[in-house]
This record gives C-alpha cells, sequence and structure tokens, in this order.
C-alpha cells in the first residue's frame, strides 16, 4: 500500500516538474533566439562600422575630383567631376549675387544724403573773371569719354547678367529676361576691348600725374575740402583723384585680363603655372564680379563730383578748360605753376566773340553813302 502511493507521489512531482520545464522551456527558447539576433545584427553593424564602404569611397574621391584612365584624350577627360565647379557656383550664387552688390546701394545712399546735407561745392568767387587754363587736351578727352561711355554699358550689362534671377526675371519675365540677356552678353563681350584700350591709354597717359606725394597726405588730413570752409592745396591732381586713378588701373587690368580669360578660356590655359582653362575661367569670374561691383559703387563718386557736385568739374572734360577760379580753389599749387609759365589764358574765343558782337552793337553807325 505504502509502496503504491510513493509511485503515485514520483509520478505526481515527475508531471509538475515536466509541467515547469515545458513552461521554462517555452519562455527561455524565443528569448535565446532574440538574444542571439541581437548580438548577431551589433556584431555585424560594428564590423560595417569598422570597414569602409566601397560606393562611399569612390563617390569621395569623384567629389574631391580626383582623375582617372579615360581613353578619350583632353582637357579633364579623365575626371568625372571638376571640384572647382561646386565652389565656384556657391560663391557666385552666394555673397558675390546676393551681398556684394548692396555696396552699389550704400555708396548711391551716401552720395544722396551727403548732396541733401551739404549741397553743391561751388564756388568761392563771387565773379569769374573769365580767363581759362587748359586742364585736358582733345585726345586726353576723347580717350576719357569713350572709356567711361563704355564703363557704364559693362556695368549695366554686367549687372543685369548677374542679378538677373533675382531682380530681372521677376520684372521682365523668364522669355524677356532672356532676350535682354542674350543681347547684355553681345555687347559686354564687343564692348570690352573697346574698354580696354581705353584704361591701358589712361594708364600710359596719366600715370605721371599720379604718383602720390607729401601734399596727398595734407589733402587727406583735411578732408579733401568736404570739411571745413578752407579748400586744401593740391597739384594738378589731388589724393582723391590719384586713388581714383589707381583704382581705375588696378581694377581696369583685372577685368581686362579676367575678361580675355572668359571670352578666351584658352588664353589663362597657356599661362606658365595656371590651372586648367575651366578652373582658371571660375577664378576670373569670381575676380571680374568682384572687382567690377566694387569699380561700379566707387565710380558713383567720381561721377557726382565731376558733375552735380562740384560747380565747374564738368567743364574741364567737356571742354578741356577750367575757369581760372575754380584752378585757384581746387588745385592751387597747379594753378601757380600755369601761371608762372604764362598758360593762363585770356578769355575764350566765345567769349572774345561776344563781345566783338557787343561792341558792333553799340558803336555807331556811319550814315549810309549817297
Amino acid at each position: 500500500m505504502k509502496k503504491a502511493l510513493d509511485k503515485k507521489a514520483r509520478r505526481r512531482r515527475i508531471a509538475t516538474y515536466s509541467l515547469l520545464a515545458i513552461l521554462a522551456l517555452a519562455v527561455a527558447l524565443p528569448l535565446a533566439s532574440y538574444s542571439l539576433h541581437w548580438l548577431g545584427h551589433s556584431a555585424i553593424a560594428q564590423e560595417a562600422t569598422n570597414s569602409t564602404n566601397p560606393r562611399g569611397t569612390f563617390w569621395g574621391l569623384v567629389k574631391d575630383g580626383t582623375t582617372g584612365y579615360s581613353a578619350v584624350k583632353g582637357e579633364g577627360a579623365n575626371q568625372l567631376i571638376q571640384a572647382g565647379g561646386w565652389e565656384w557656383q556657391l560663391a557666385r550664387s552666394g555673397a558675390i549675387s546676393t551681398k556684394l552688390p548692396w555696396i552699389i546701394a550704400i555708396f548711391a545712399g551716401i552720395i544722396l544724403l551727403y548732396h541733401l546735407i551739404s549741397g553743391r561745392n561751388k564756388l568761392s568767387a563771387d565773379k569769374l573773371s573769365g580767363r581759362k587754363v587748359k586742364r585736358w587736351g582733345w585726345f586726353d578727352r576723347l580717350v576719357h569719354w569713350v572709356t567711361a561711355i563704355s564703363f557704364i554699358a559693362l556695368a549695366i550689362t554686367g549687372l543685369s547678367m548677374l542679378l538677373g534671377r533675382a531682380v530681372l526675371i521677376p520684372l521682365l519675365g523668364k522669355a524677356g529676361f532672356a532676350s535682354w540677356a542674350n543681347m547684355s552678353i553681345t555687347i559686354h563681350n564687343f564692348i570690352g576691348p573697346v574698354f580696354s584700350v581705353g584704361v591701358a591709354l589712361m594708364i600710359i597717359m596719366w600715370i605721371w600725374h599720379n604718383f602720390p606725394t607729401v601734399t596727398d597726405l595734407k589733402w587727406f588730413a583735411q578732408g579733401g575740402g568736404l570739411i571745413g570752409d578752407k579748400h586744401p592745396s593740391a597739384g594738378r591732381m589731388n589724393g582723391g583723384e590719384k586713388v581714383w586713378f589707381w583704382l581705375v588701373a588696378i581694377a581696369g587690368v583685372a577685368v581686362s585680363v579676367t575678361g580675355l580669360i572668359m571670352v578666351s578660356p584658352i588664353f589663362g590655359w597657356q599661362i606658365p603655372g595656371l590651372e586648367t582653362a575651366r578652373a582658371n575661367m571660375q577664378q576670373a569670374n569670381i575676380i571680374h564680379a568682384v572687382a567690377g561691383i566694387i569699380w561700379t559703387a566707387v565710380a558713383l563718386g567720381h561721377i557726382y563730383i565731376g558733375t552735380a557736385g562740384t560747380e565747374g568739374a564738368f567743364e574741364g572734360m567737356s571742354t578741356g578748360y577750367v575757369s581760372e577760379e575754380w584752378a585757384k580753389q581746387h588745385h592751387d599749387l597747379w594753378y601757380e605753376k600755369m601761371a608762372s609759365k604764362g598758360k593762363v589764358d585770356l578769355p575764350t574765343t566765345d567769349q572774345v566773340v561776344r563781345e566783338a558782337t557787343d561792341q558792333s552793337q553799340t558803336r555807331p553807325q556811319r550814315p549810309a553813302r549817297a
């Protein structure tokens, strides 16, 4: 009897332990599989992290402009992507076309504000004597006006191409801007060489008058006559005119050379030490735009001073002569030199003719013969 009870108890224990074992395995086995999967995935991820991706490496080399082999011969044929193009595009579509042109607007605003506050710089003499001093010859004036008109045309067409996407397309539409852009490029390319010749002639003819002197430092120290009532002494060219000349010389050479490289890329490629033609064009385009914008901004001041800003200044470049009073007030040292040489002229031919006409009208008329 006792043995039978022990067997039943043993069977119950075995059944209970078996059930518990089954339940434990039912829970443990899925967890073990998930754990193994996670461990394996982590190992694979770690291995992928430690190893390099061949595609990523290839794309990195391509973006860096690495060259390879190509059966096609020619400049850039063995280079899939010219890396400098990315940098050029970011620079041109970034600060150069969105921020730098504001310099022109700022200069224009400063000039307008100054004119509203101070007005025109008038001659201090109450009455003009009529005596003239020759300041520019006919060839000087011809070169100046050809270069000046060319500069204005190039500035308008150049800014149109630079700011067309942001400014002109909303105003003209895409079709209208396309026509104007095509015309602007043609005008720019044809007038550019004429302008370059004008800049070269200006440098050759006028460089001798524009070397800095101690007088120029004193001129700047007194604000060039813009501050106070007394106008500082100056020779044939004052300090401001000399700064303008050297800006014309430096910026003029820069835009002329870079413009030639952009029109004829092979020109830059053949210069020893420079990069490929495409890279030269990108660099030339950046230099051309920056120099052109800064030059245009400063040119507004030159145009203002030579026209509405200073009384008697425009006559010097339109007729070649300036009044004795203007020369004394703005270029006293030069006037003294010209006066010592006897080059301060008597009233001009027009004045002589006008005075002769007035005298003939006031002279008693002889009676007509019978």
